[in-house]
């Protein structure tokens, strides 16, 4: 990179971060990724509640060392008159601001879109929560799994005859997080064409809704008279497409119908593909019983589970094994692509963490981050932005407003 250019594709822009925990991170997170700097807001006396969230190790959090590499934390007491001094200047110094609090939060803290318009009229805030800003649930307390049930997806997950489950990983949380950036960005570009800021609305609600790829226009189309349900082990509209129980454990396999006639082949089985019972997706749905028991019979006859994957995938049929987090984290297409990528921590030494999933051609590089520490940023941060000096940070601190722990 020649001298002048950027750093990253958000080098310049900074950040306001009120976040916490997962969904209002992971915008931040993806944005440091980025270049950007962002500033961590961490409401004293404890800083973010992820700080106490498992792996620990000598007090530091692996679940806060994932989602805040490459932030800057400024712990400080909003509530107090200079603390509330402070962030209204900032807010006048910053392109964006994002905050995660239930709906009314914000405001009541004295940062509502209204006051921080005034302060700034280019800045982009964005406010992300469980079921939205307005509407009758809108003060519903709600975490992931409160607006995943709300939006019609538990009820789609389990074993049609047992009681629905939910998926042990942050789906909505993450999910929202990535539509917030979406919005976040797309703004950013509004206001370089026009010089206007504006106000983001987005909920986990919305954002798990948008996941239904199917089953709403199914429902609405045919006027309720398919009610979509879960279907446990297998899609209820998709034939086969499903997890199928080999010698030691289960392949996933989904062929839509311009891929059964290679499935069938594959196997050693083309007259399959013109069996009247199978040869449309309609009849392979109606006969789902039989394709499980024809399909998992084969993959029992090969050598292994693993042969039998060789044999799909080599055929060009959509496959493949369900792998636990062991197996995945130590997959060499995962450790190449550094979708696992593994990191040093200043506390917590080597730890494996999610890479980055978005890729650019124009910086192939990783930029080096490290999770702050509590309020670790305090001095660099009101130095660089606000031109505080050194013994005003120390009154601060002395006074109670800020505060800083650089043991976690």
């Amino acid at each position: 990179m020649t001298q002048g250019e950027p750093q990253h594709l958000l080098s310049g822009y900074t950040v306001l971060d009120f976040t916490q925990v997962l969904a209002g991170p992971t915008v931040t997170r993806l944005m440091a990724e980025m270049g950007a700097e962002i500033i961590k807001v961490e409401l004293m006396p404890n800083g973010e509640i992820s700080r106490a969230l498992p792996f620990l190790k000598d007090g530091r959090s692996g679940y806060f060392i994932q989602q805040n590499r490459g932030k800057k934390s400024l712990c400080i007491d909003a509530r107090h008159p200079k603390g509330q001094d402070i962030l209204r200047k900032l807010v006048k110094k910053v392109d964006v601001l994002v905050e995660n609090f239930s709906p009314g939060t914000i405001a009541r803290l004295g940062f509502g879109y209204d006051v921080v318009k005034d302060l700034n009229p280019r800045i982009i805030m964005c406010s992300i929560s469980a079921l939205g800003q307005n509407g009758p649930l809108a003060l519903v307390p709600g975490y992931d799994y409160i607006g995943q049930a709300y939006a019609g997806v538990t009820s789609m997950i389990g074993d049609p005859d047992g009681a629905p489950s939910f998926p042990m990983l942050g789906l909505g949380d993450v999910s929202t997080g990535v539509h917030a950036y979406a919005a976040i960005a797309s703004a950013l570009l509004y206001r370089e064409r026009t010089g206007k800021g504006q106000y983001v609305d987005v909920s986990l609600l919305d954002s798990y809704f948008h996941c239904h790829e199917l089953s709403v226009q199914l429902y609405s189309g045919t006027g309720g008279a398919v009610q979509p349900k879960r279907s446990g082990s297998h899609h209820f509209a998709v034939c086969p497409g499903g997890l199928f129980k080999g010698k030691q454990a289960y392949l996933f396999i989904l062929c839509l119908d311009h891929q059964w006639a290679t499935m069938c082949k594959a196997m050693g089985q083309p007259t399959l593909a013109t069996d009247p019972r199978f040869a449309t997706n309609v009849k392979r749905v109606e006969h789902m019983k039989e394709v499980i028991d024809v399909i998992e019979r084969w993959i029992v006859a090969q050598e292994s589970d693993d042969k039998a994957l060789q044999i799909l995938q080599d055929g060009h049929v959509p496959a493949a094994p369900v792998l636990s987090i062991a197996e995945a984290v130590n997959h060499p297409h995962l450790r190449e692509r550094r979708t696992v990528r593994r990191i040093t921590d200043r506390v917590m030494g080597e730890l494996d963490i999610p890479g980055m999933p978005l890729r650019f051609s124009e910086f192939p590089d990783e930029l080096p981050l490290q999770a702050p520490f509590l309020g670790e940023h305090n001095e660099e941060v009101l130095r660089t932005h606000l031109a505080f000096t050194p013994e005003h940070i120390r009154q601060l601190t002395s006074e109670g407003v800020l505060k800083q722990d650089l043991t976690k």
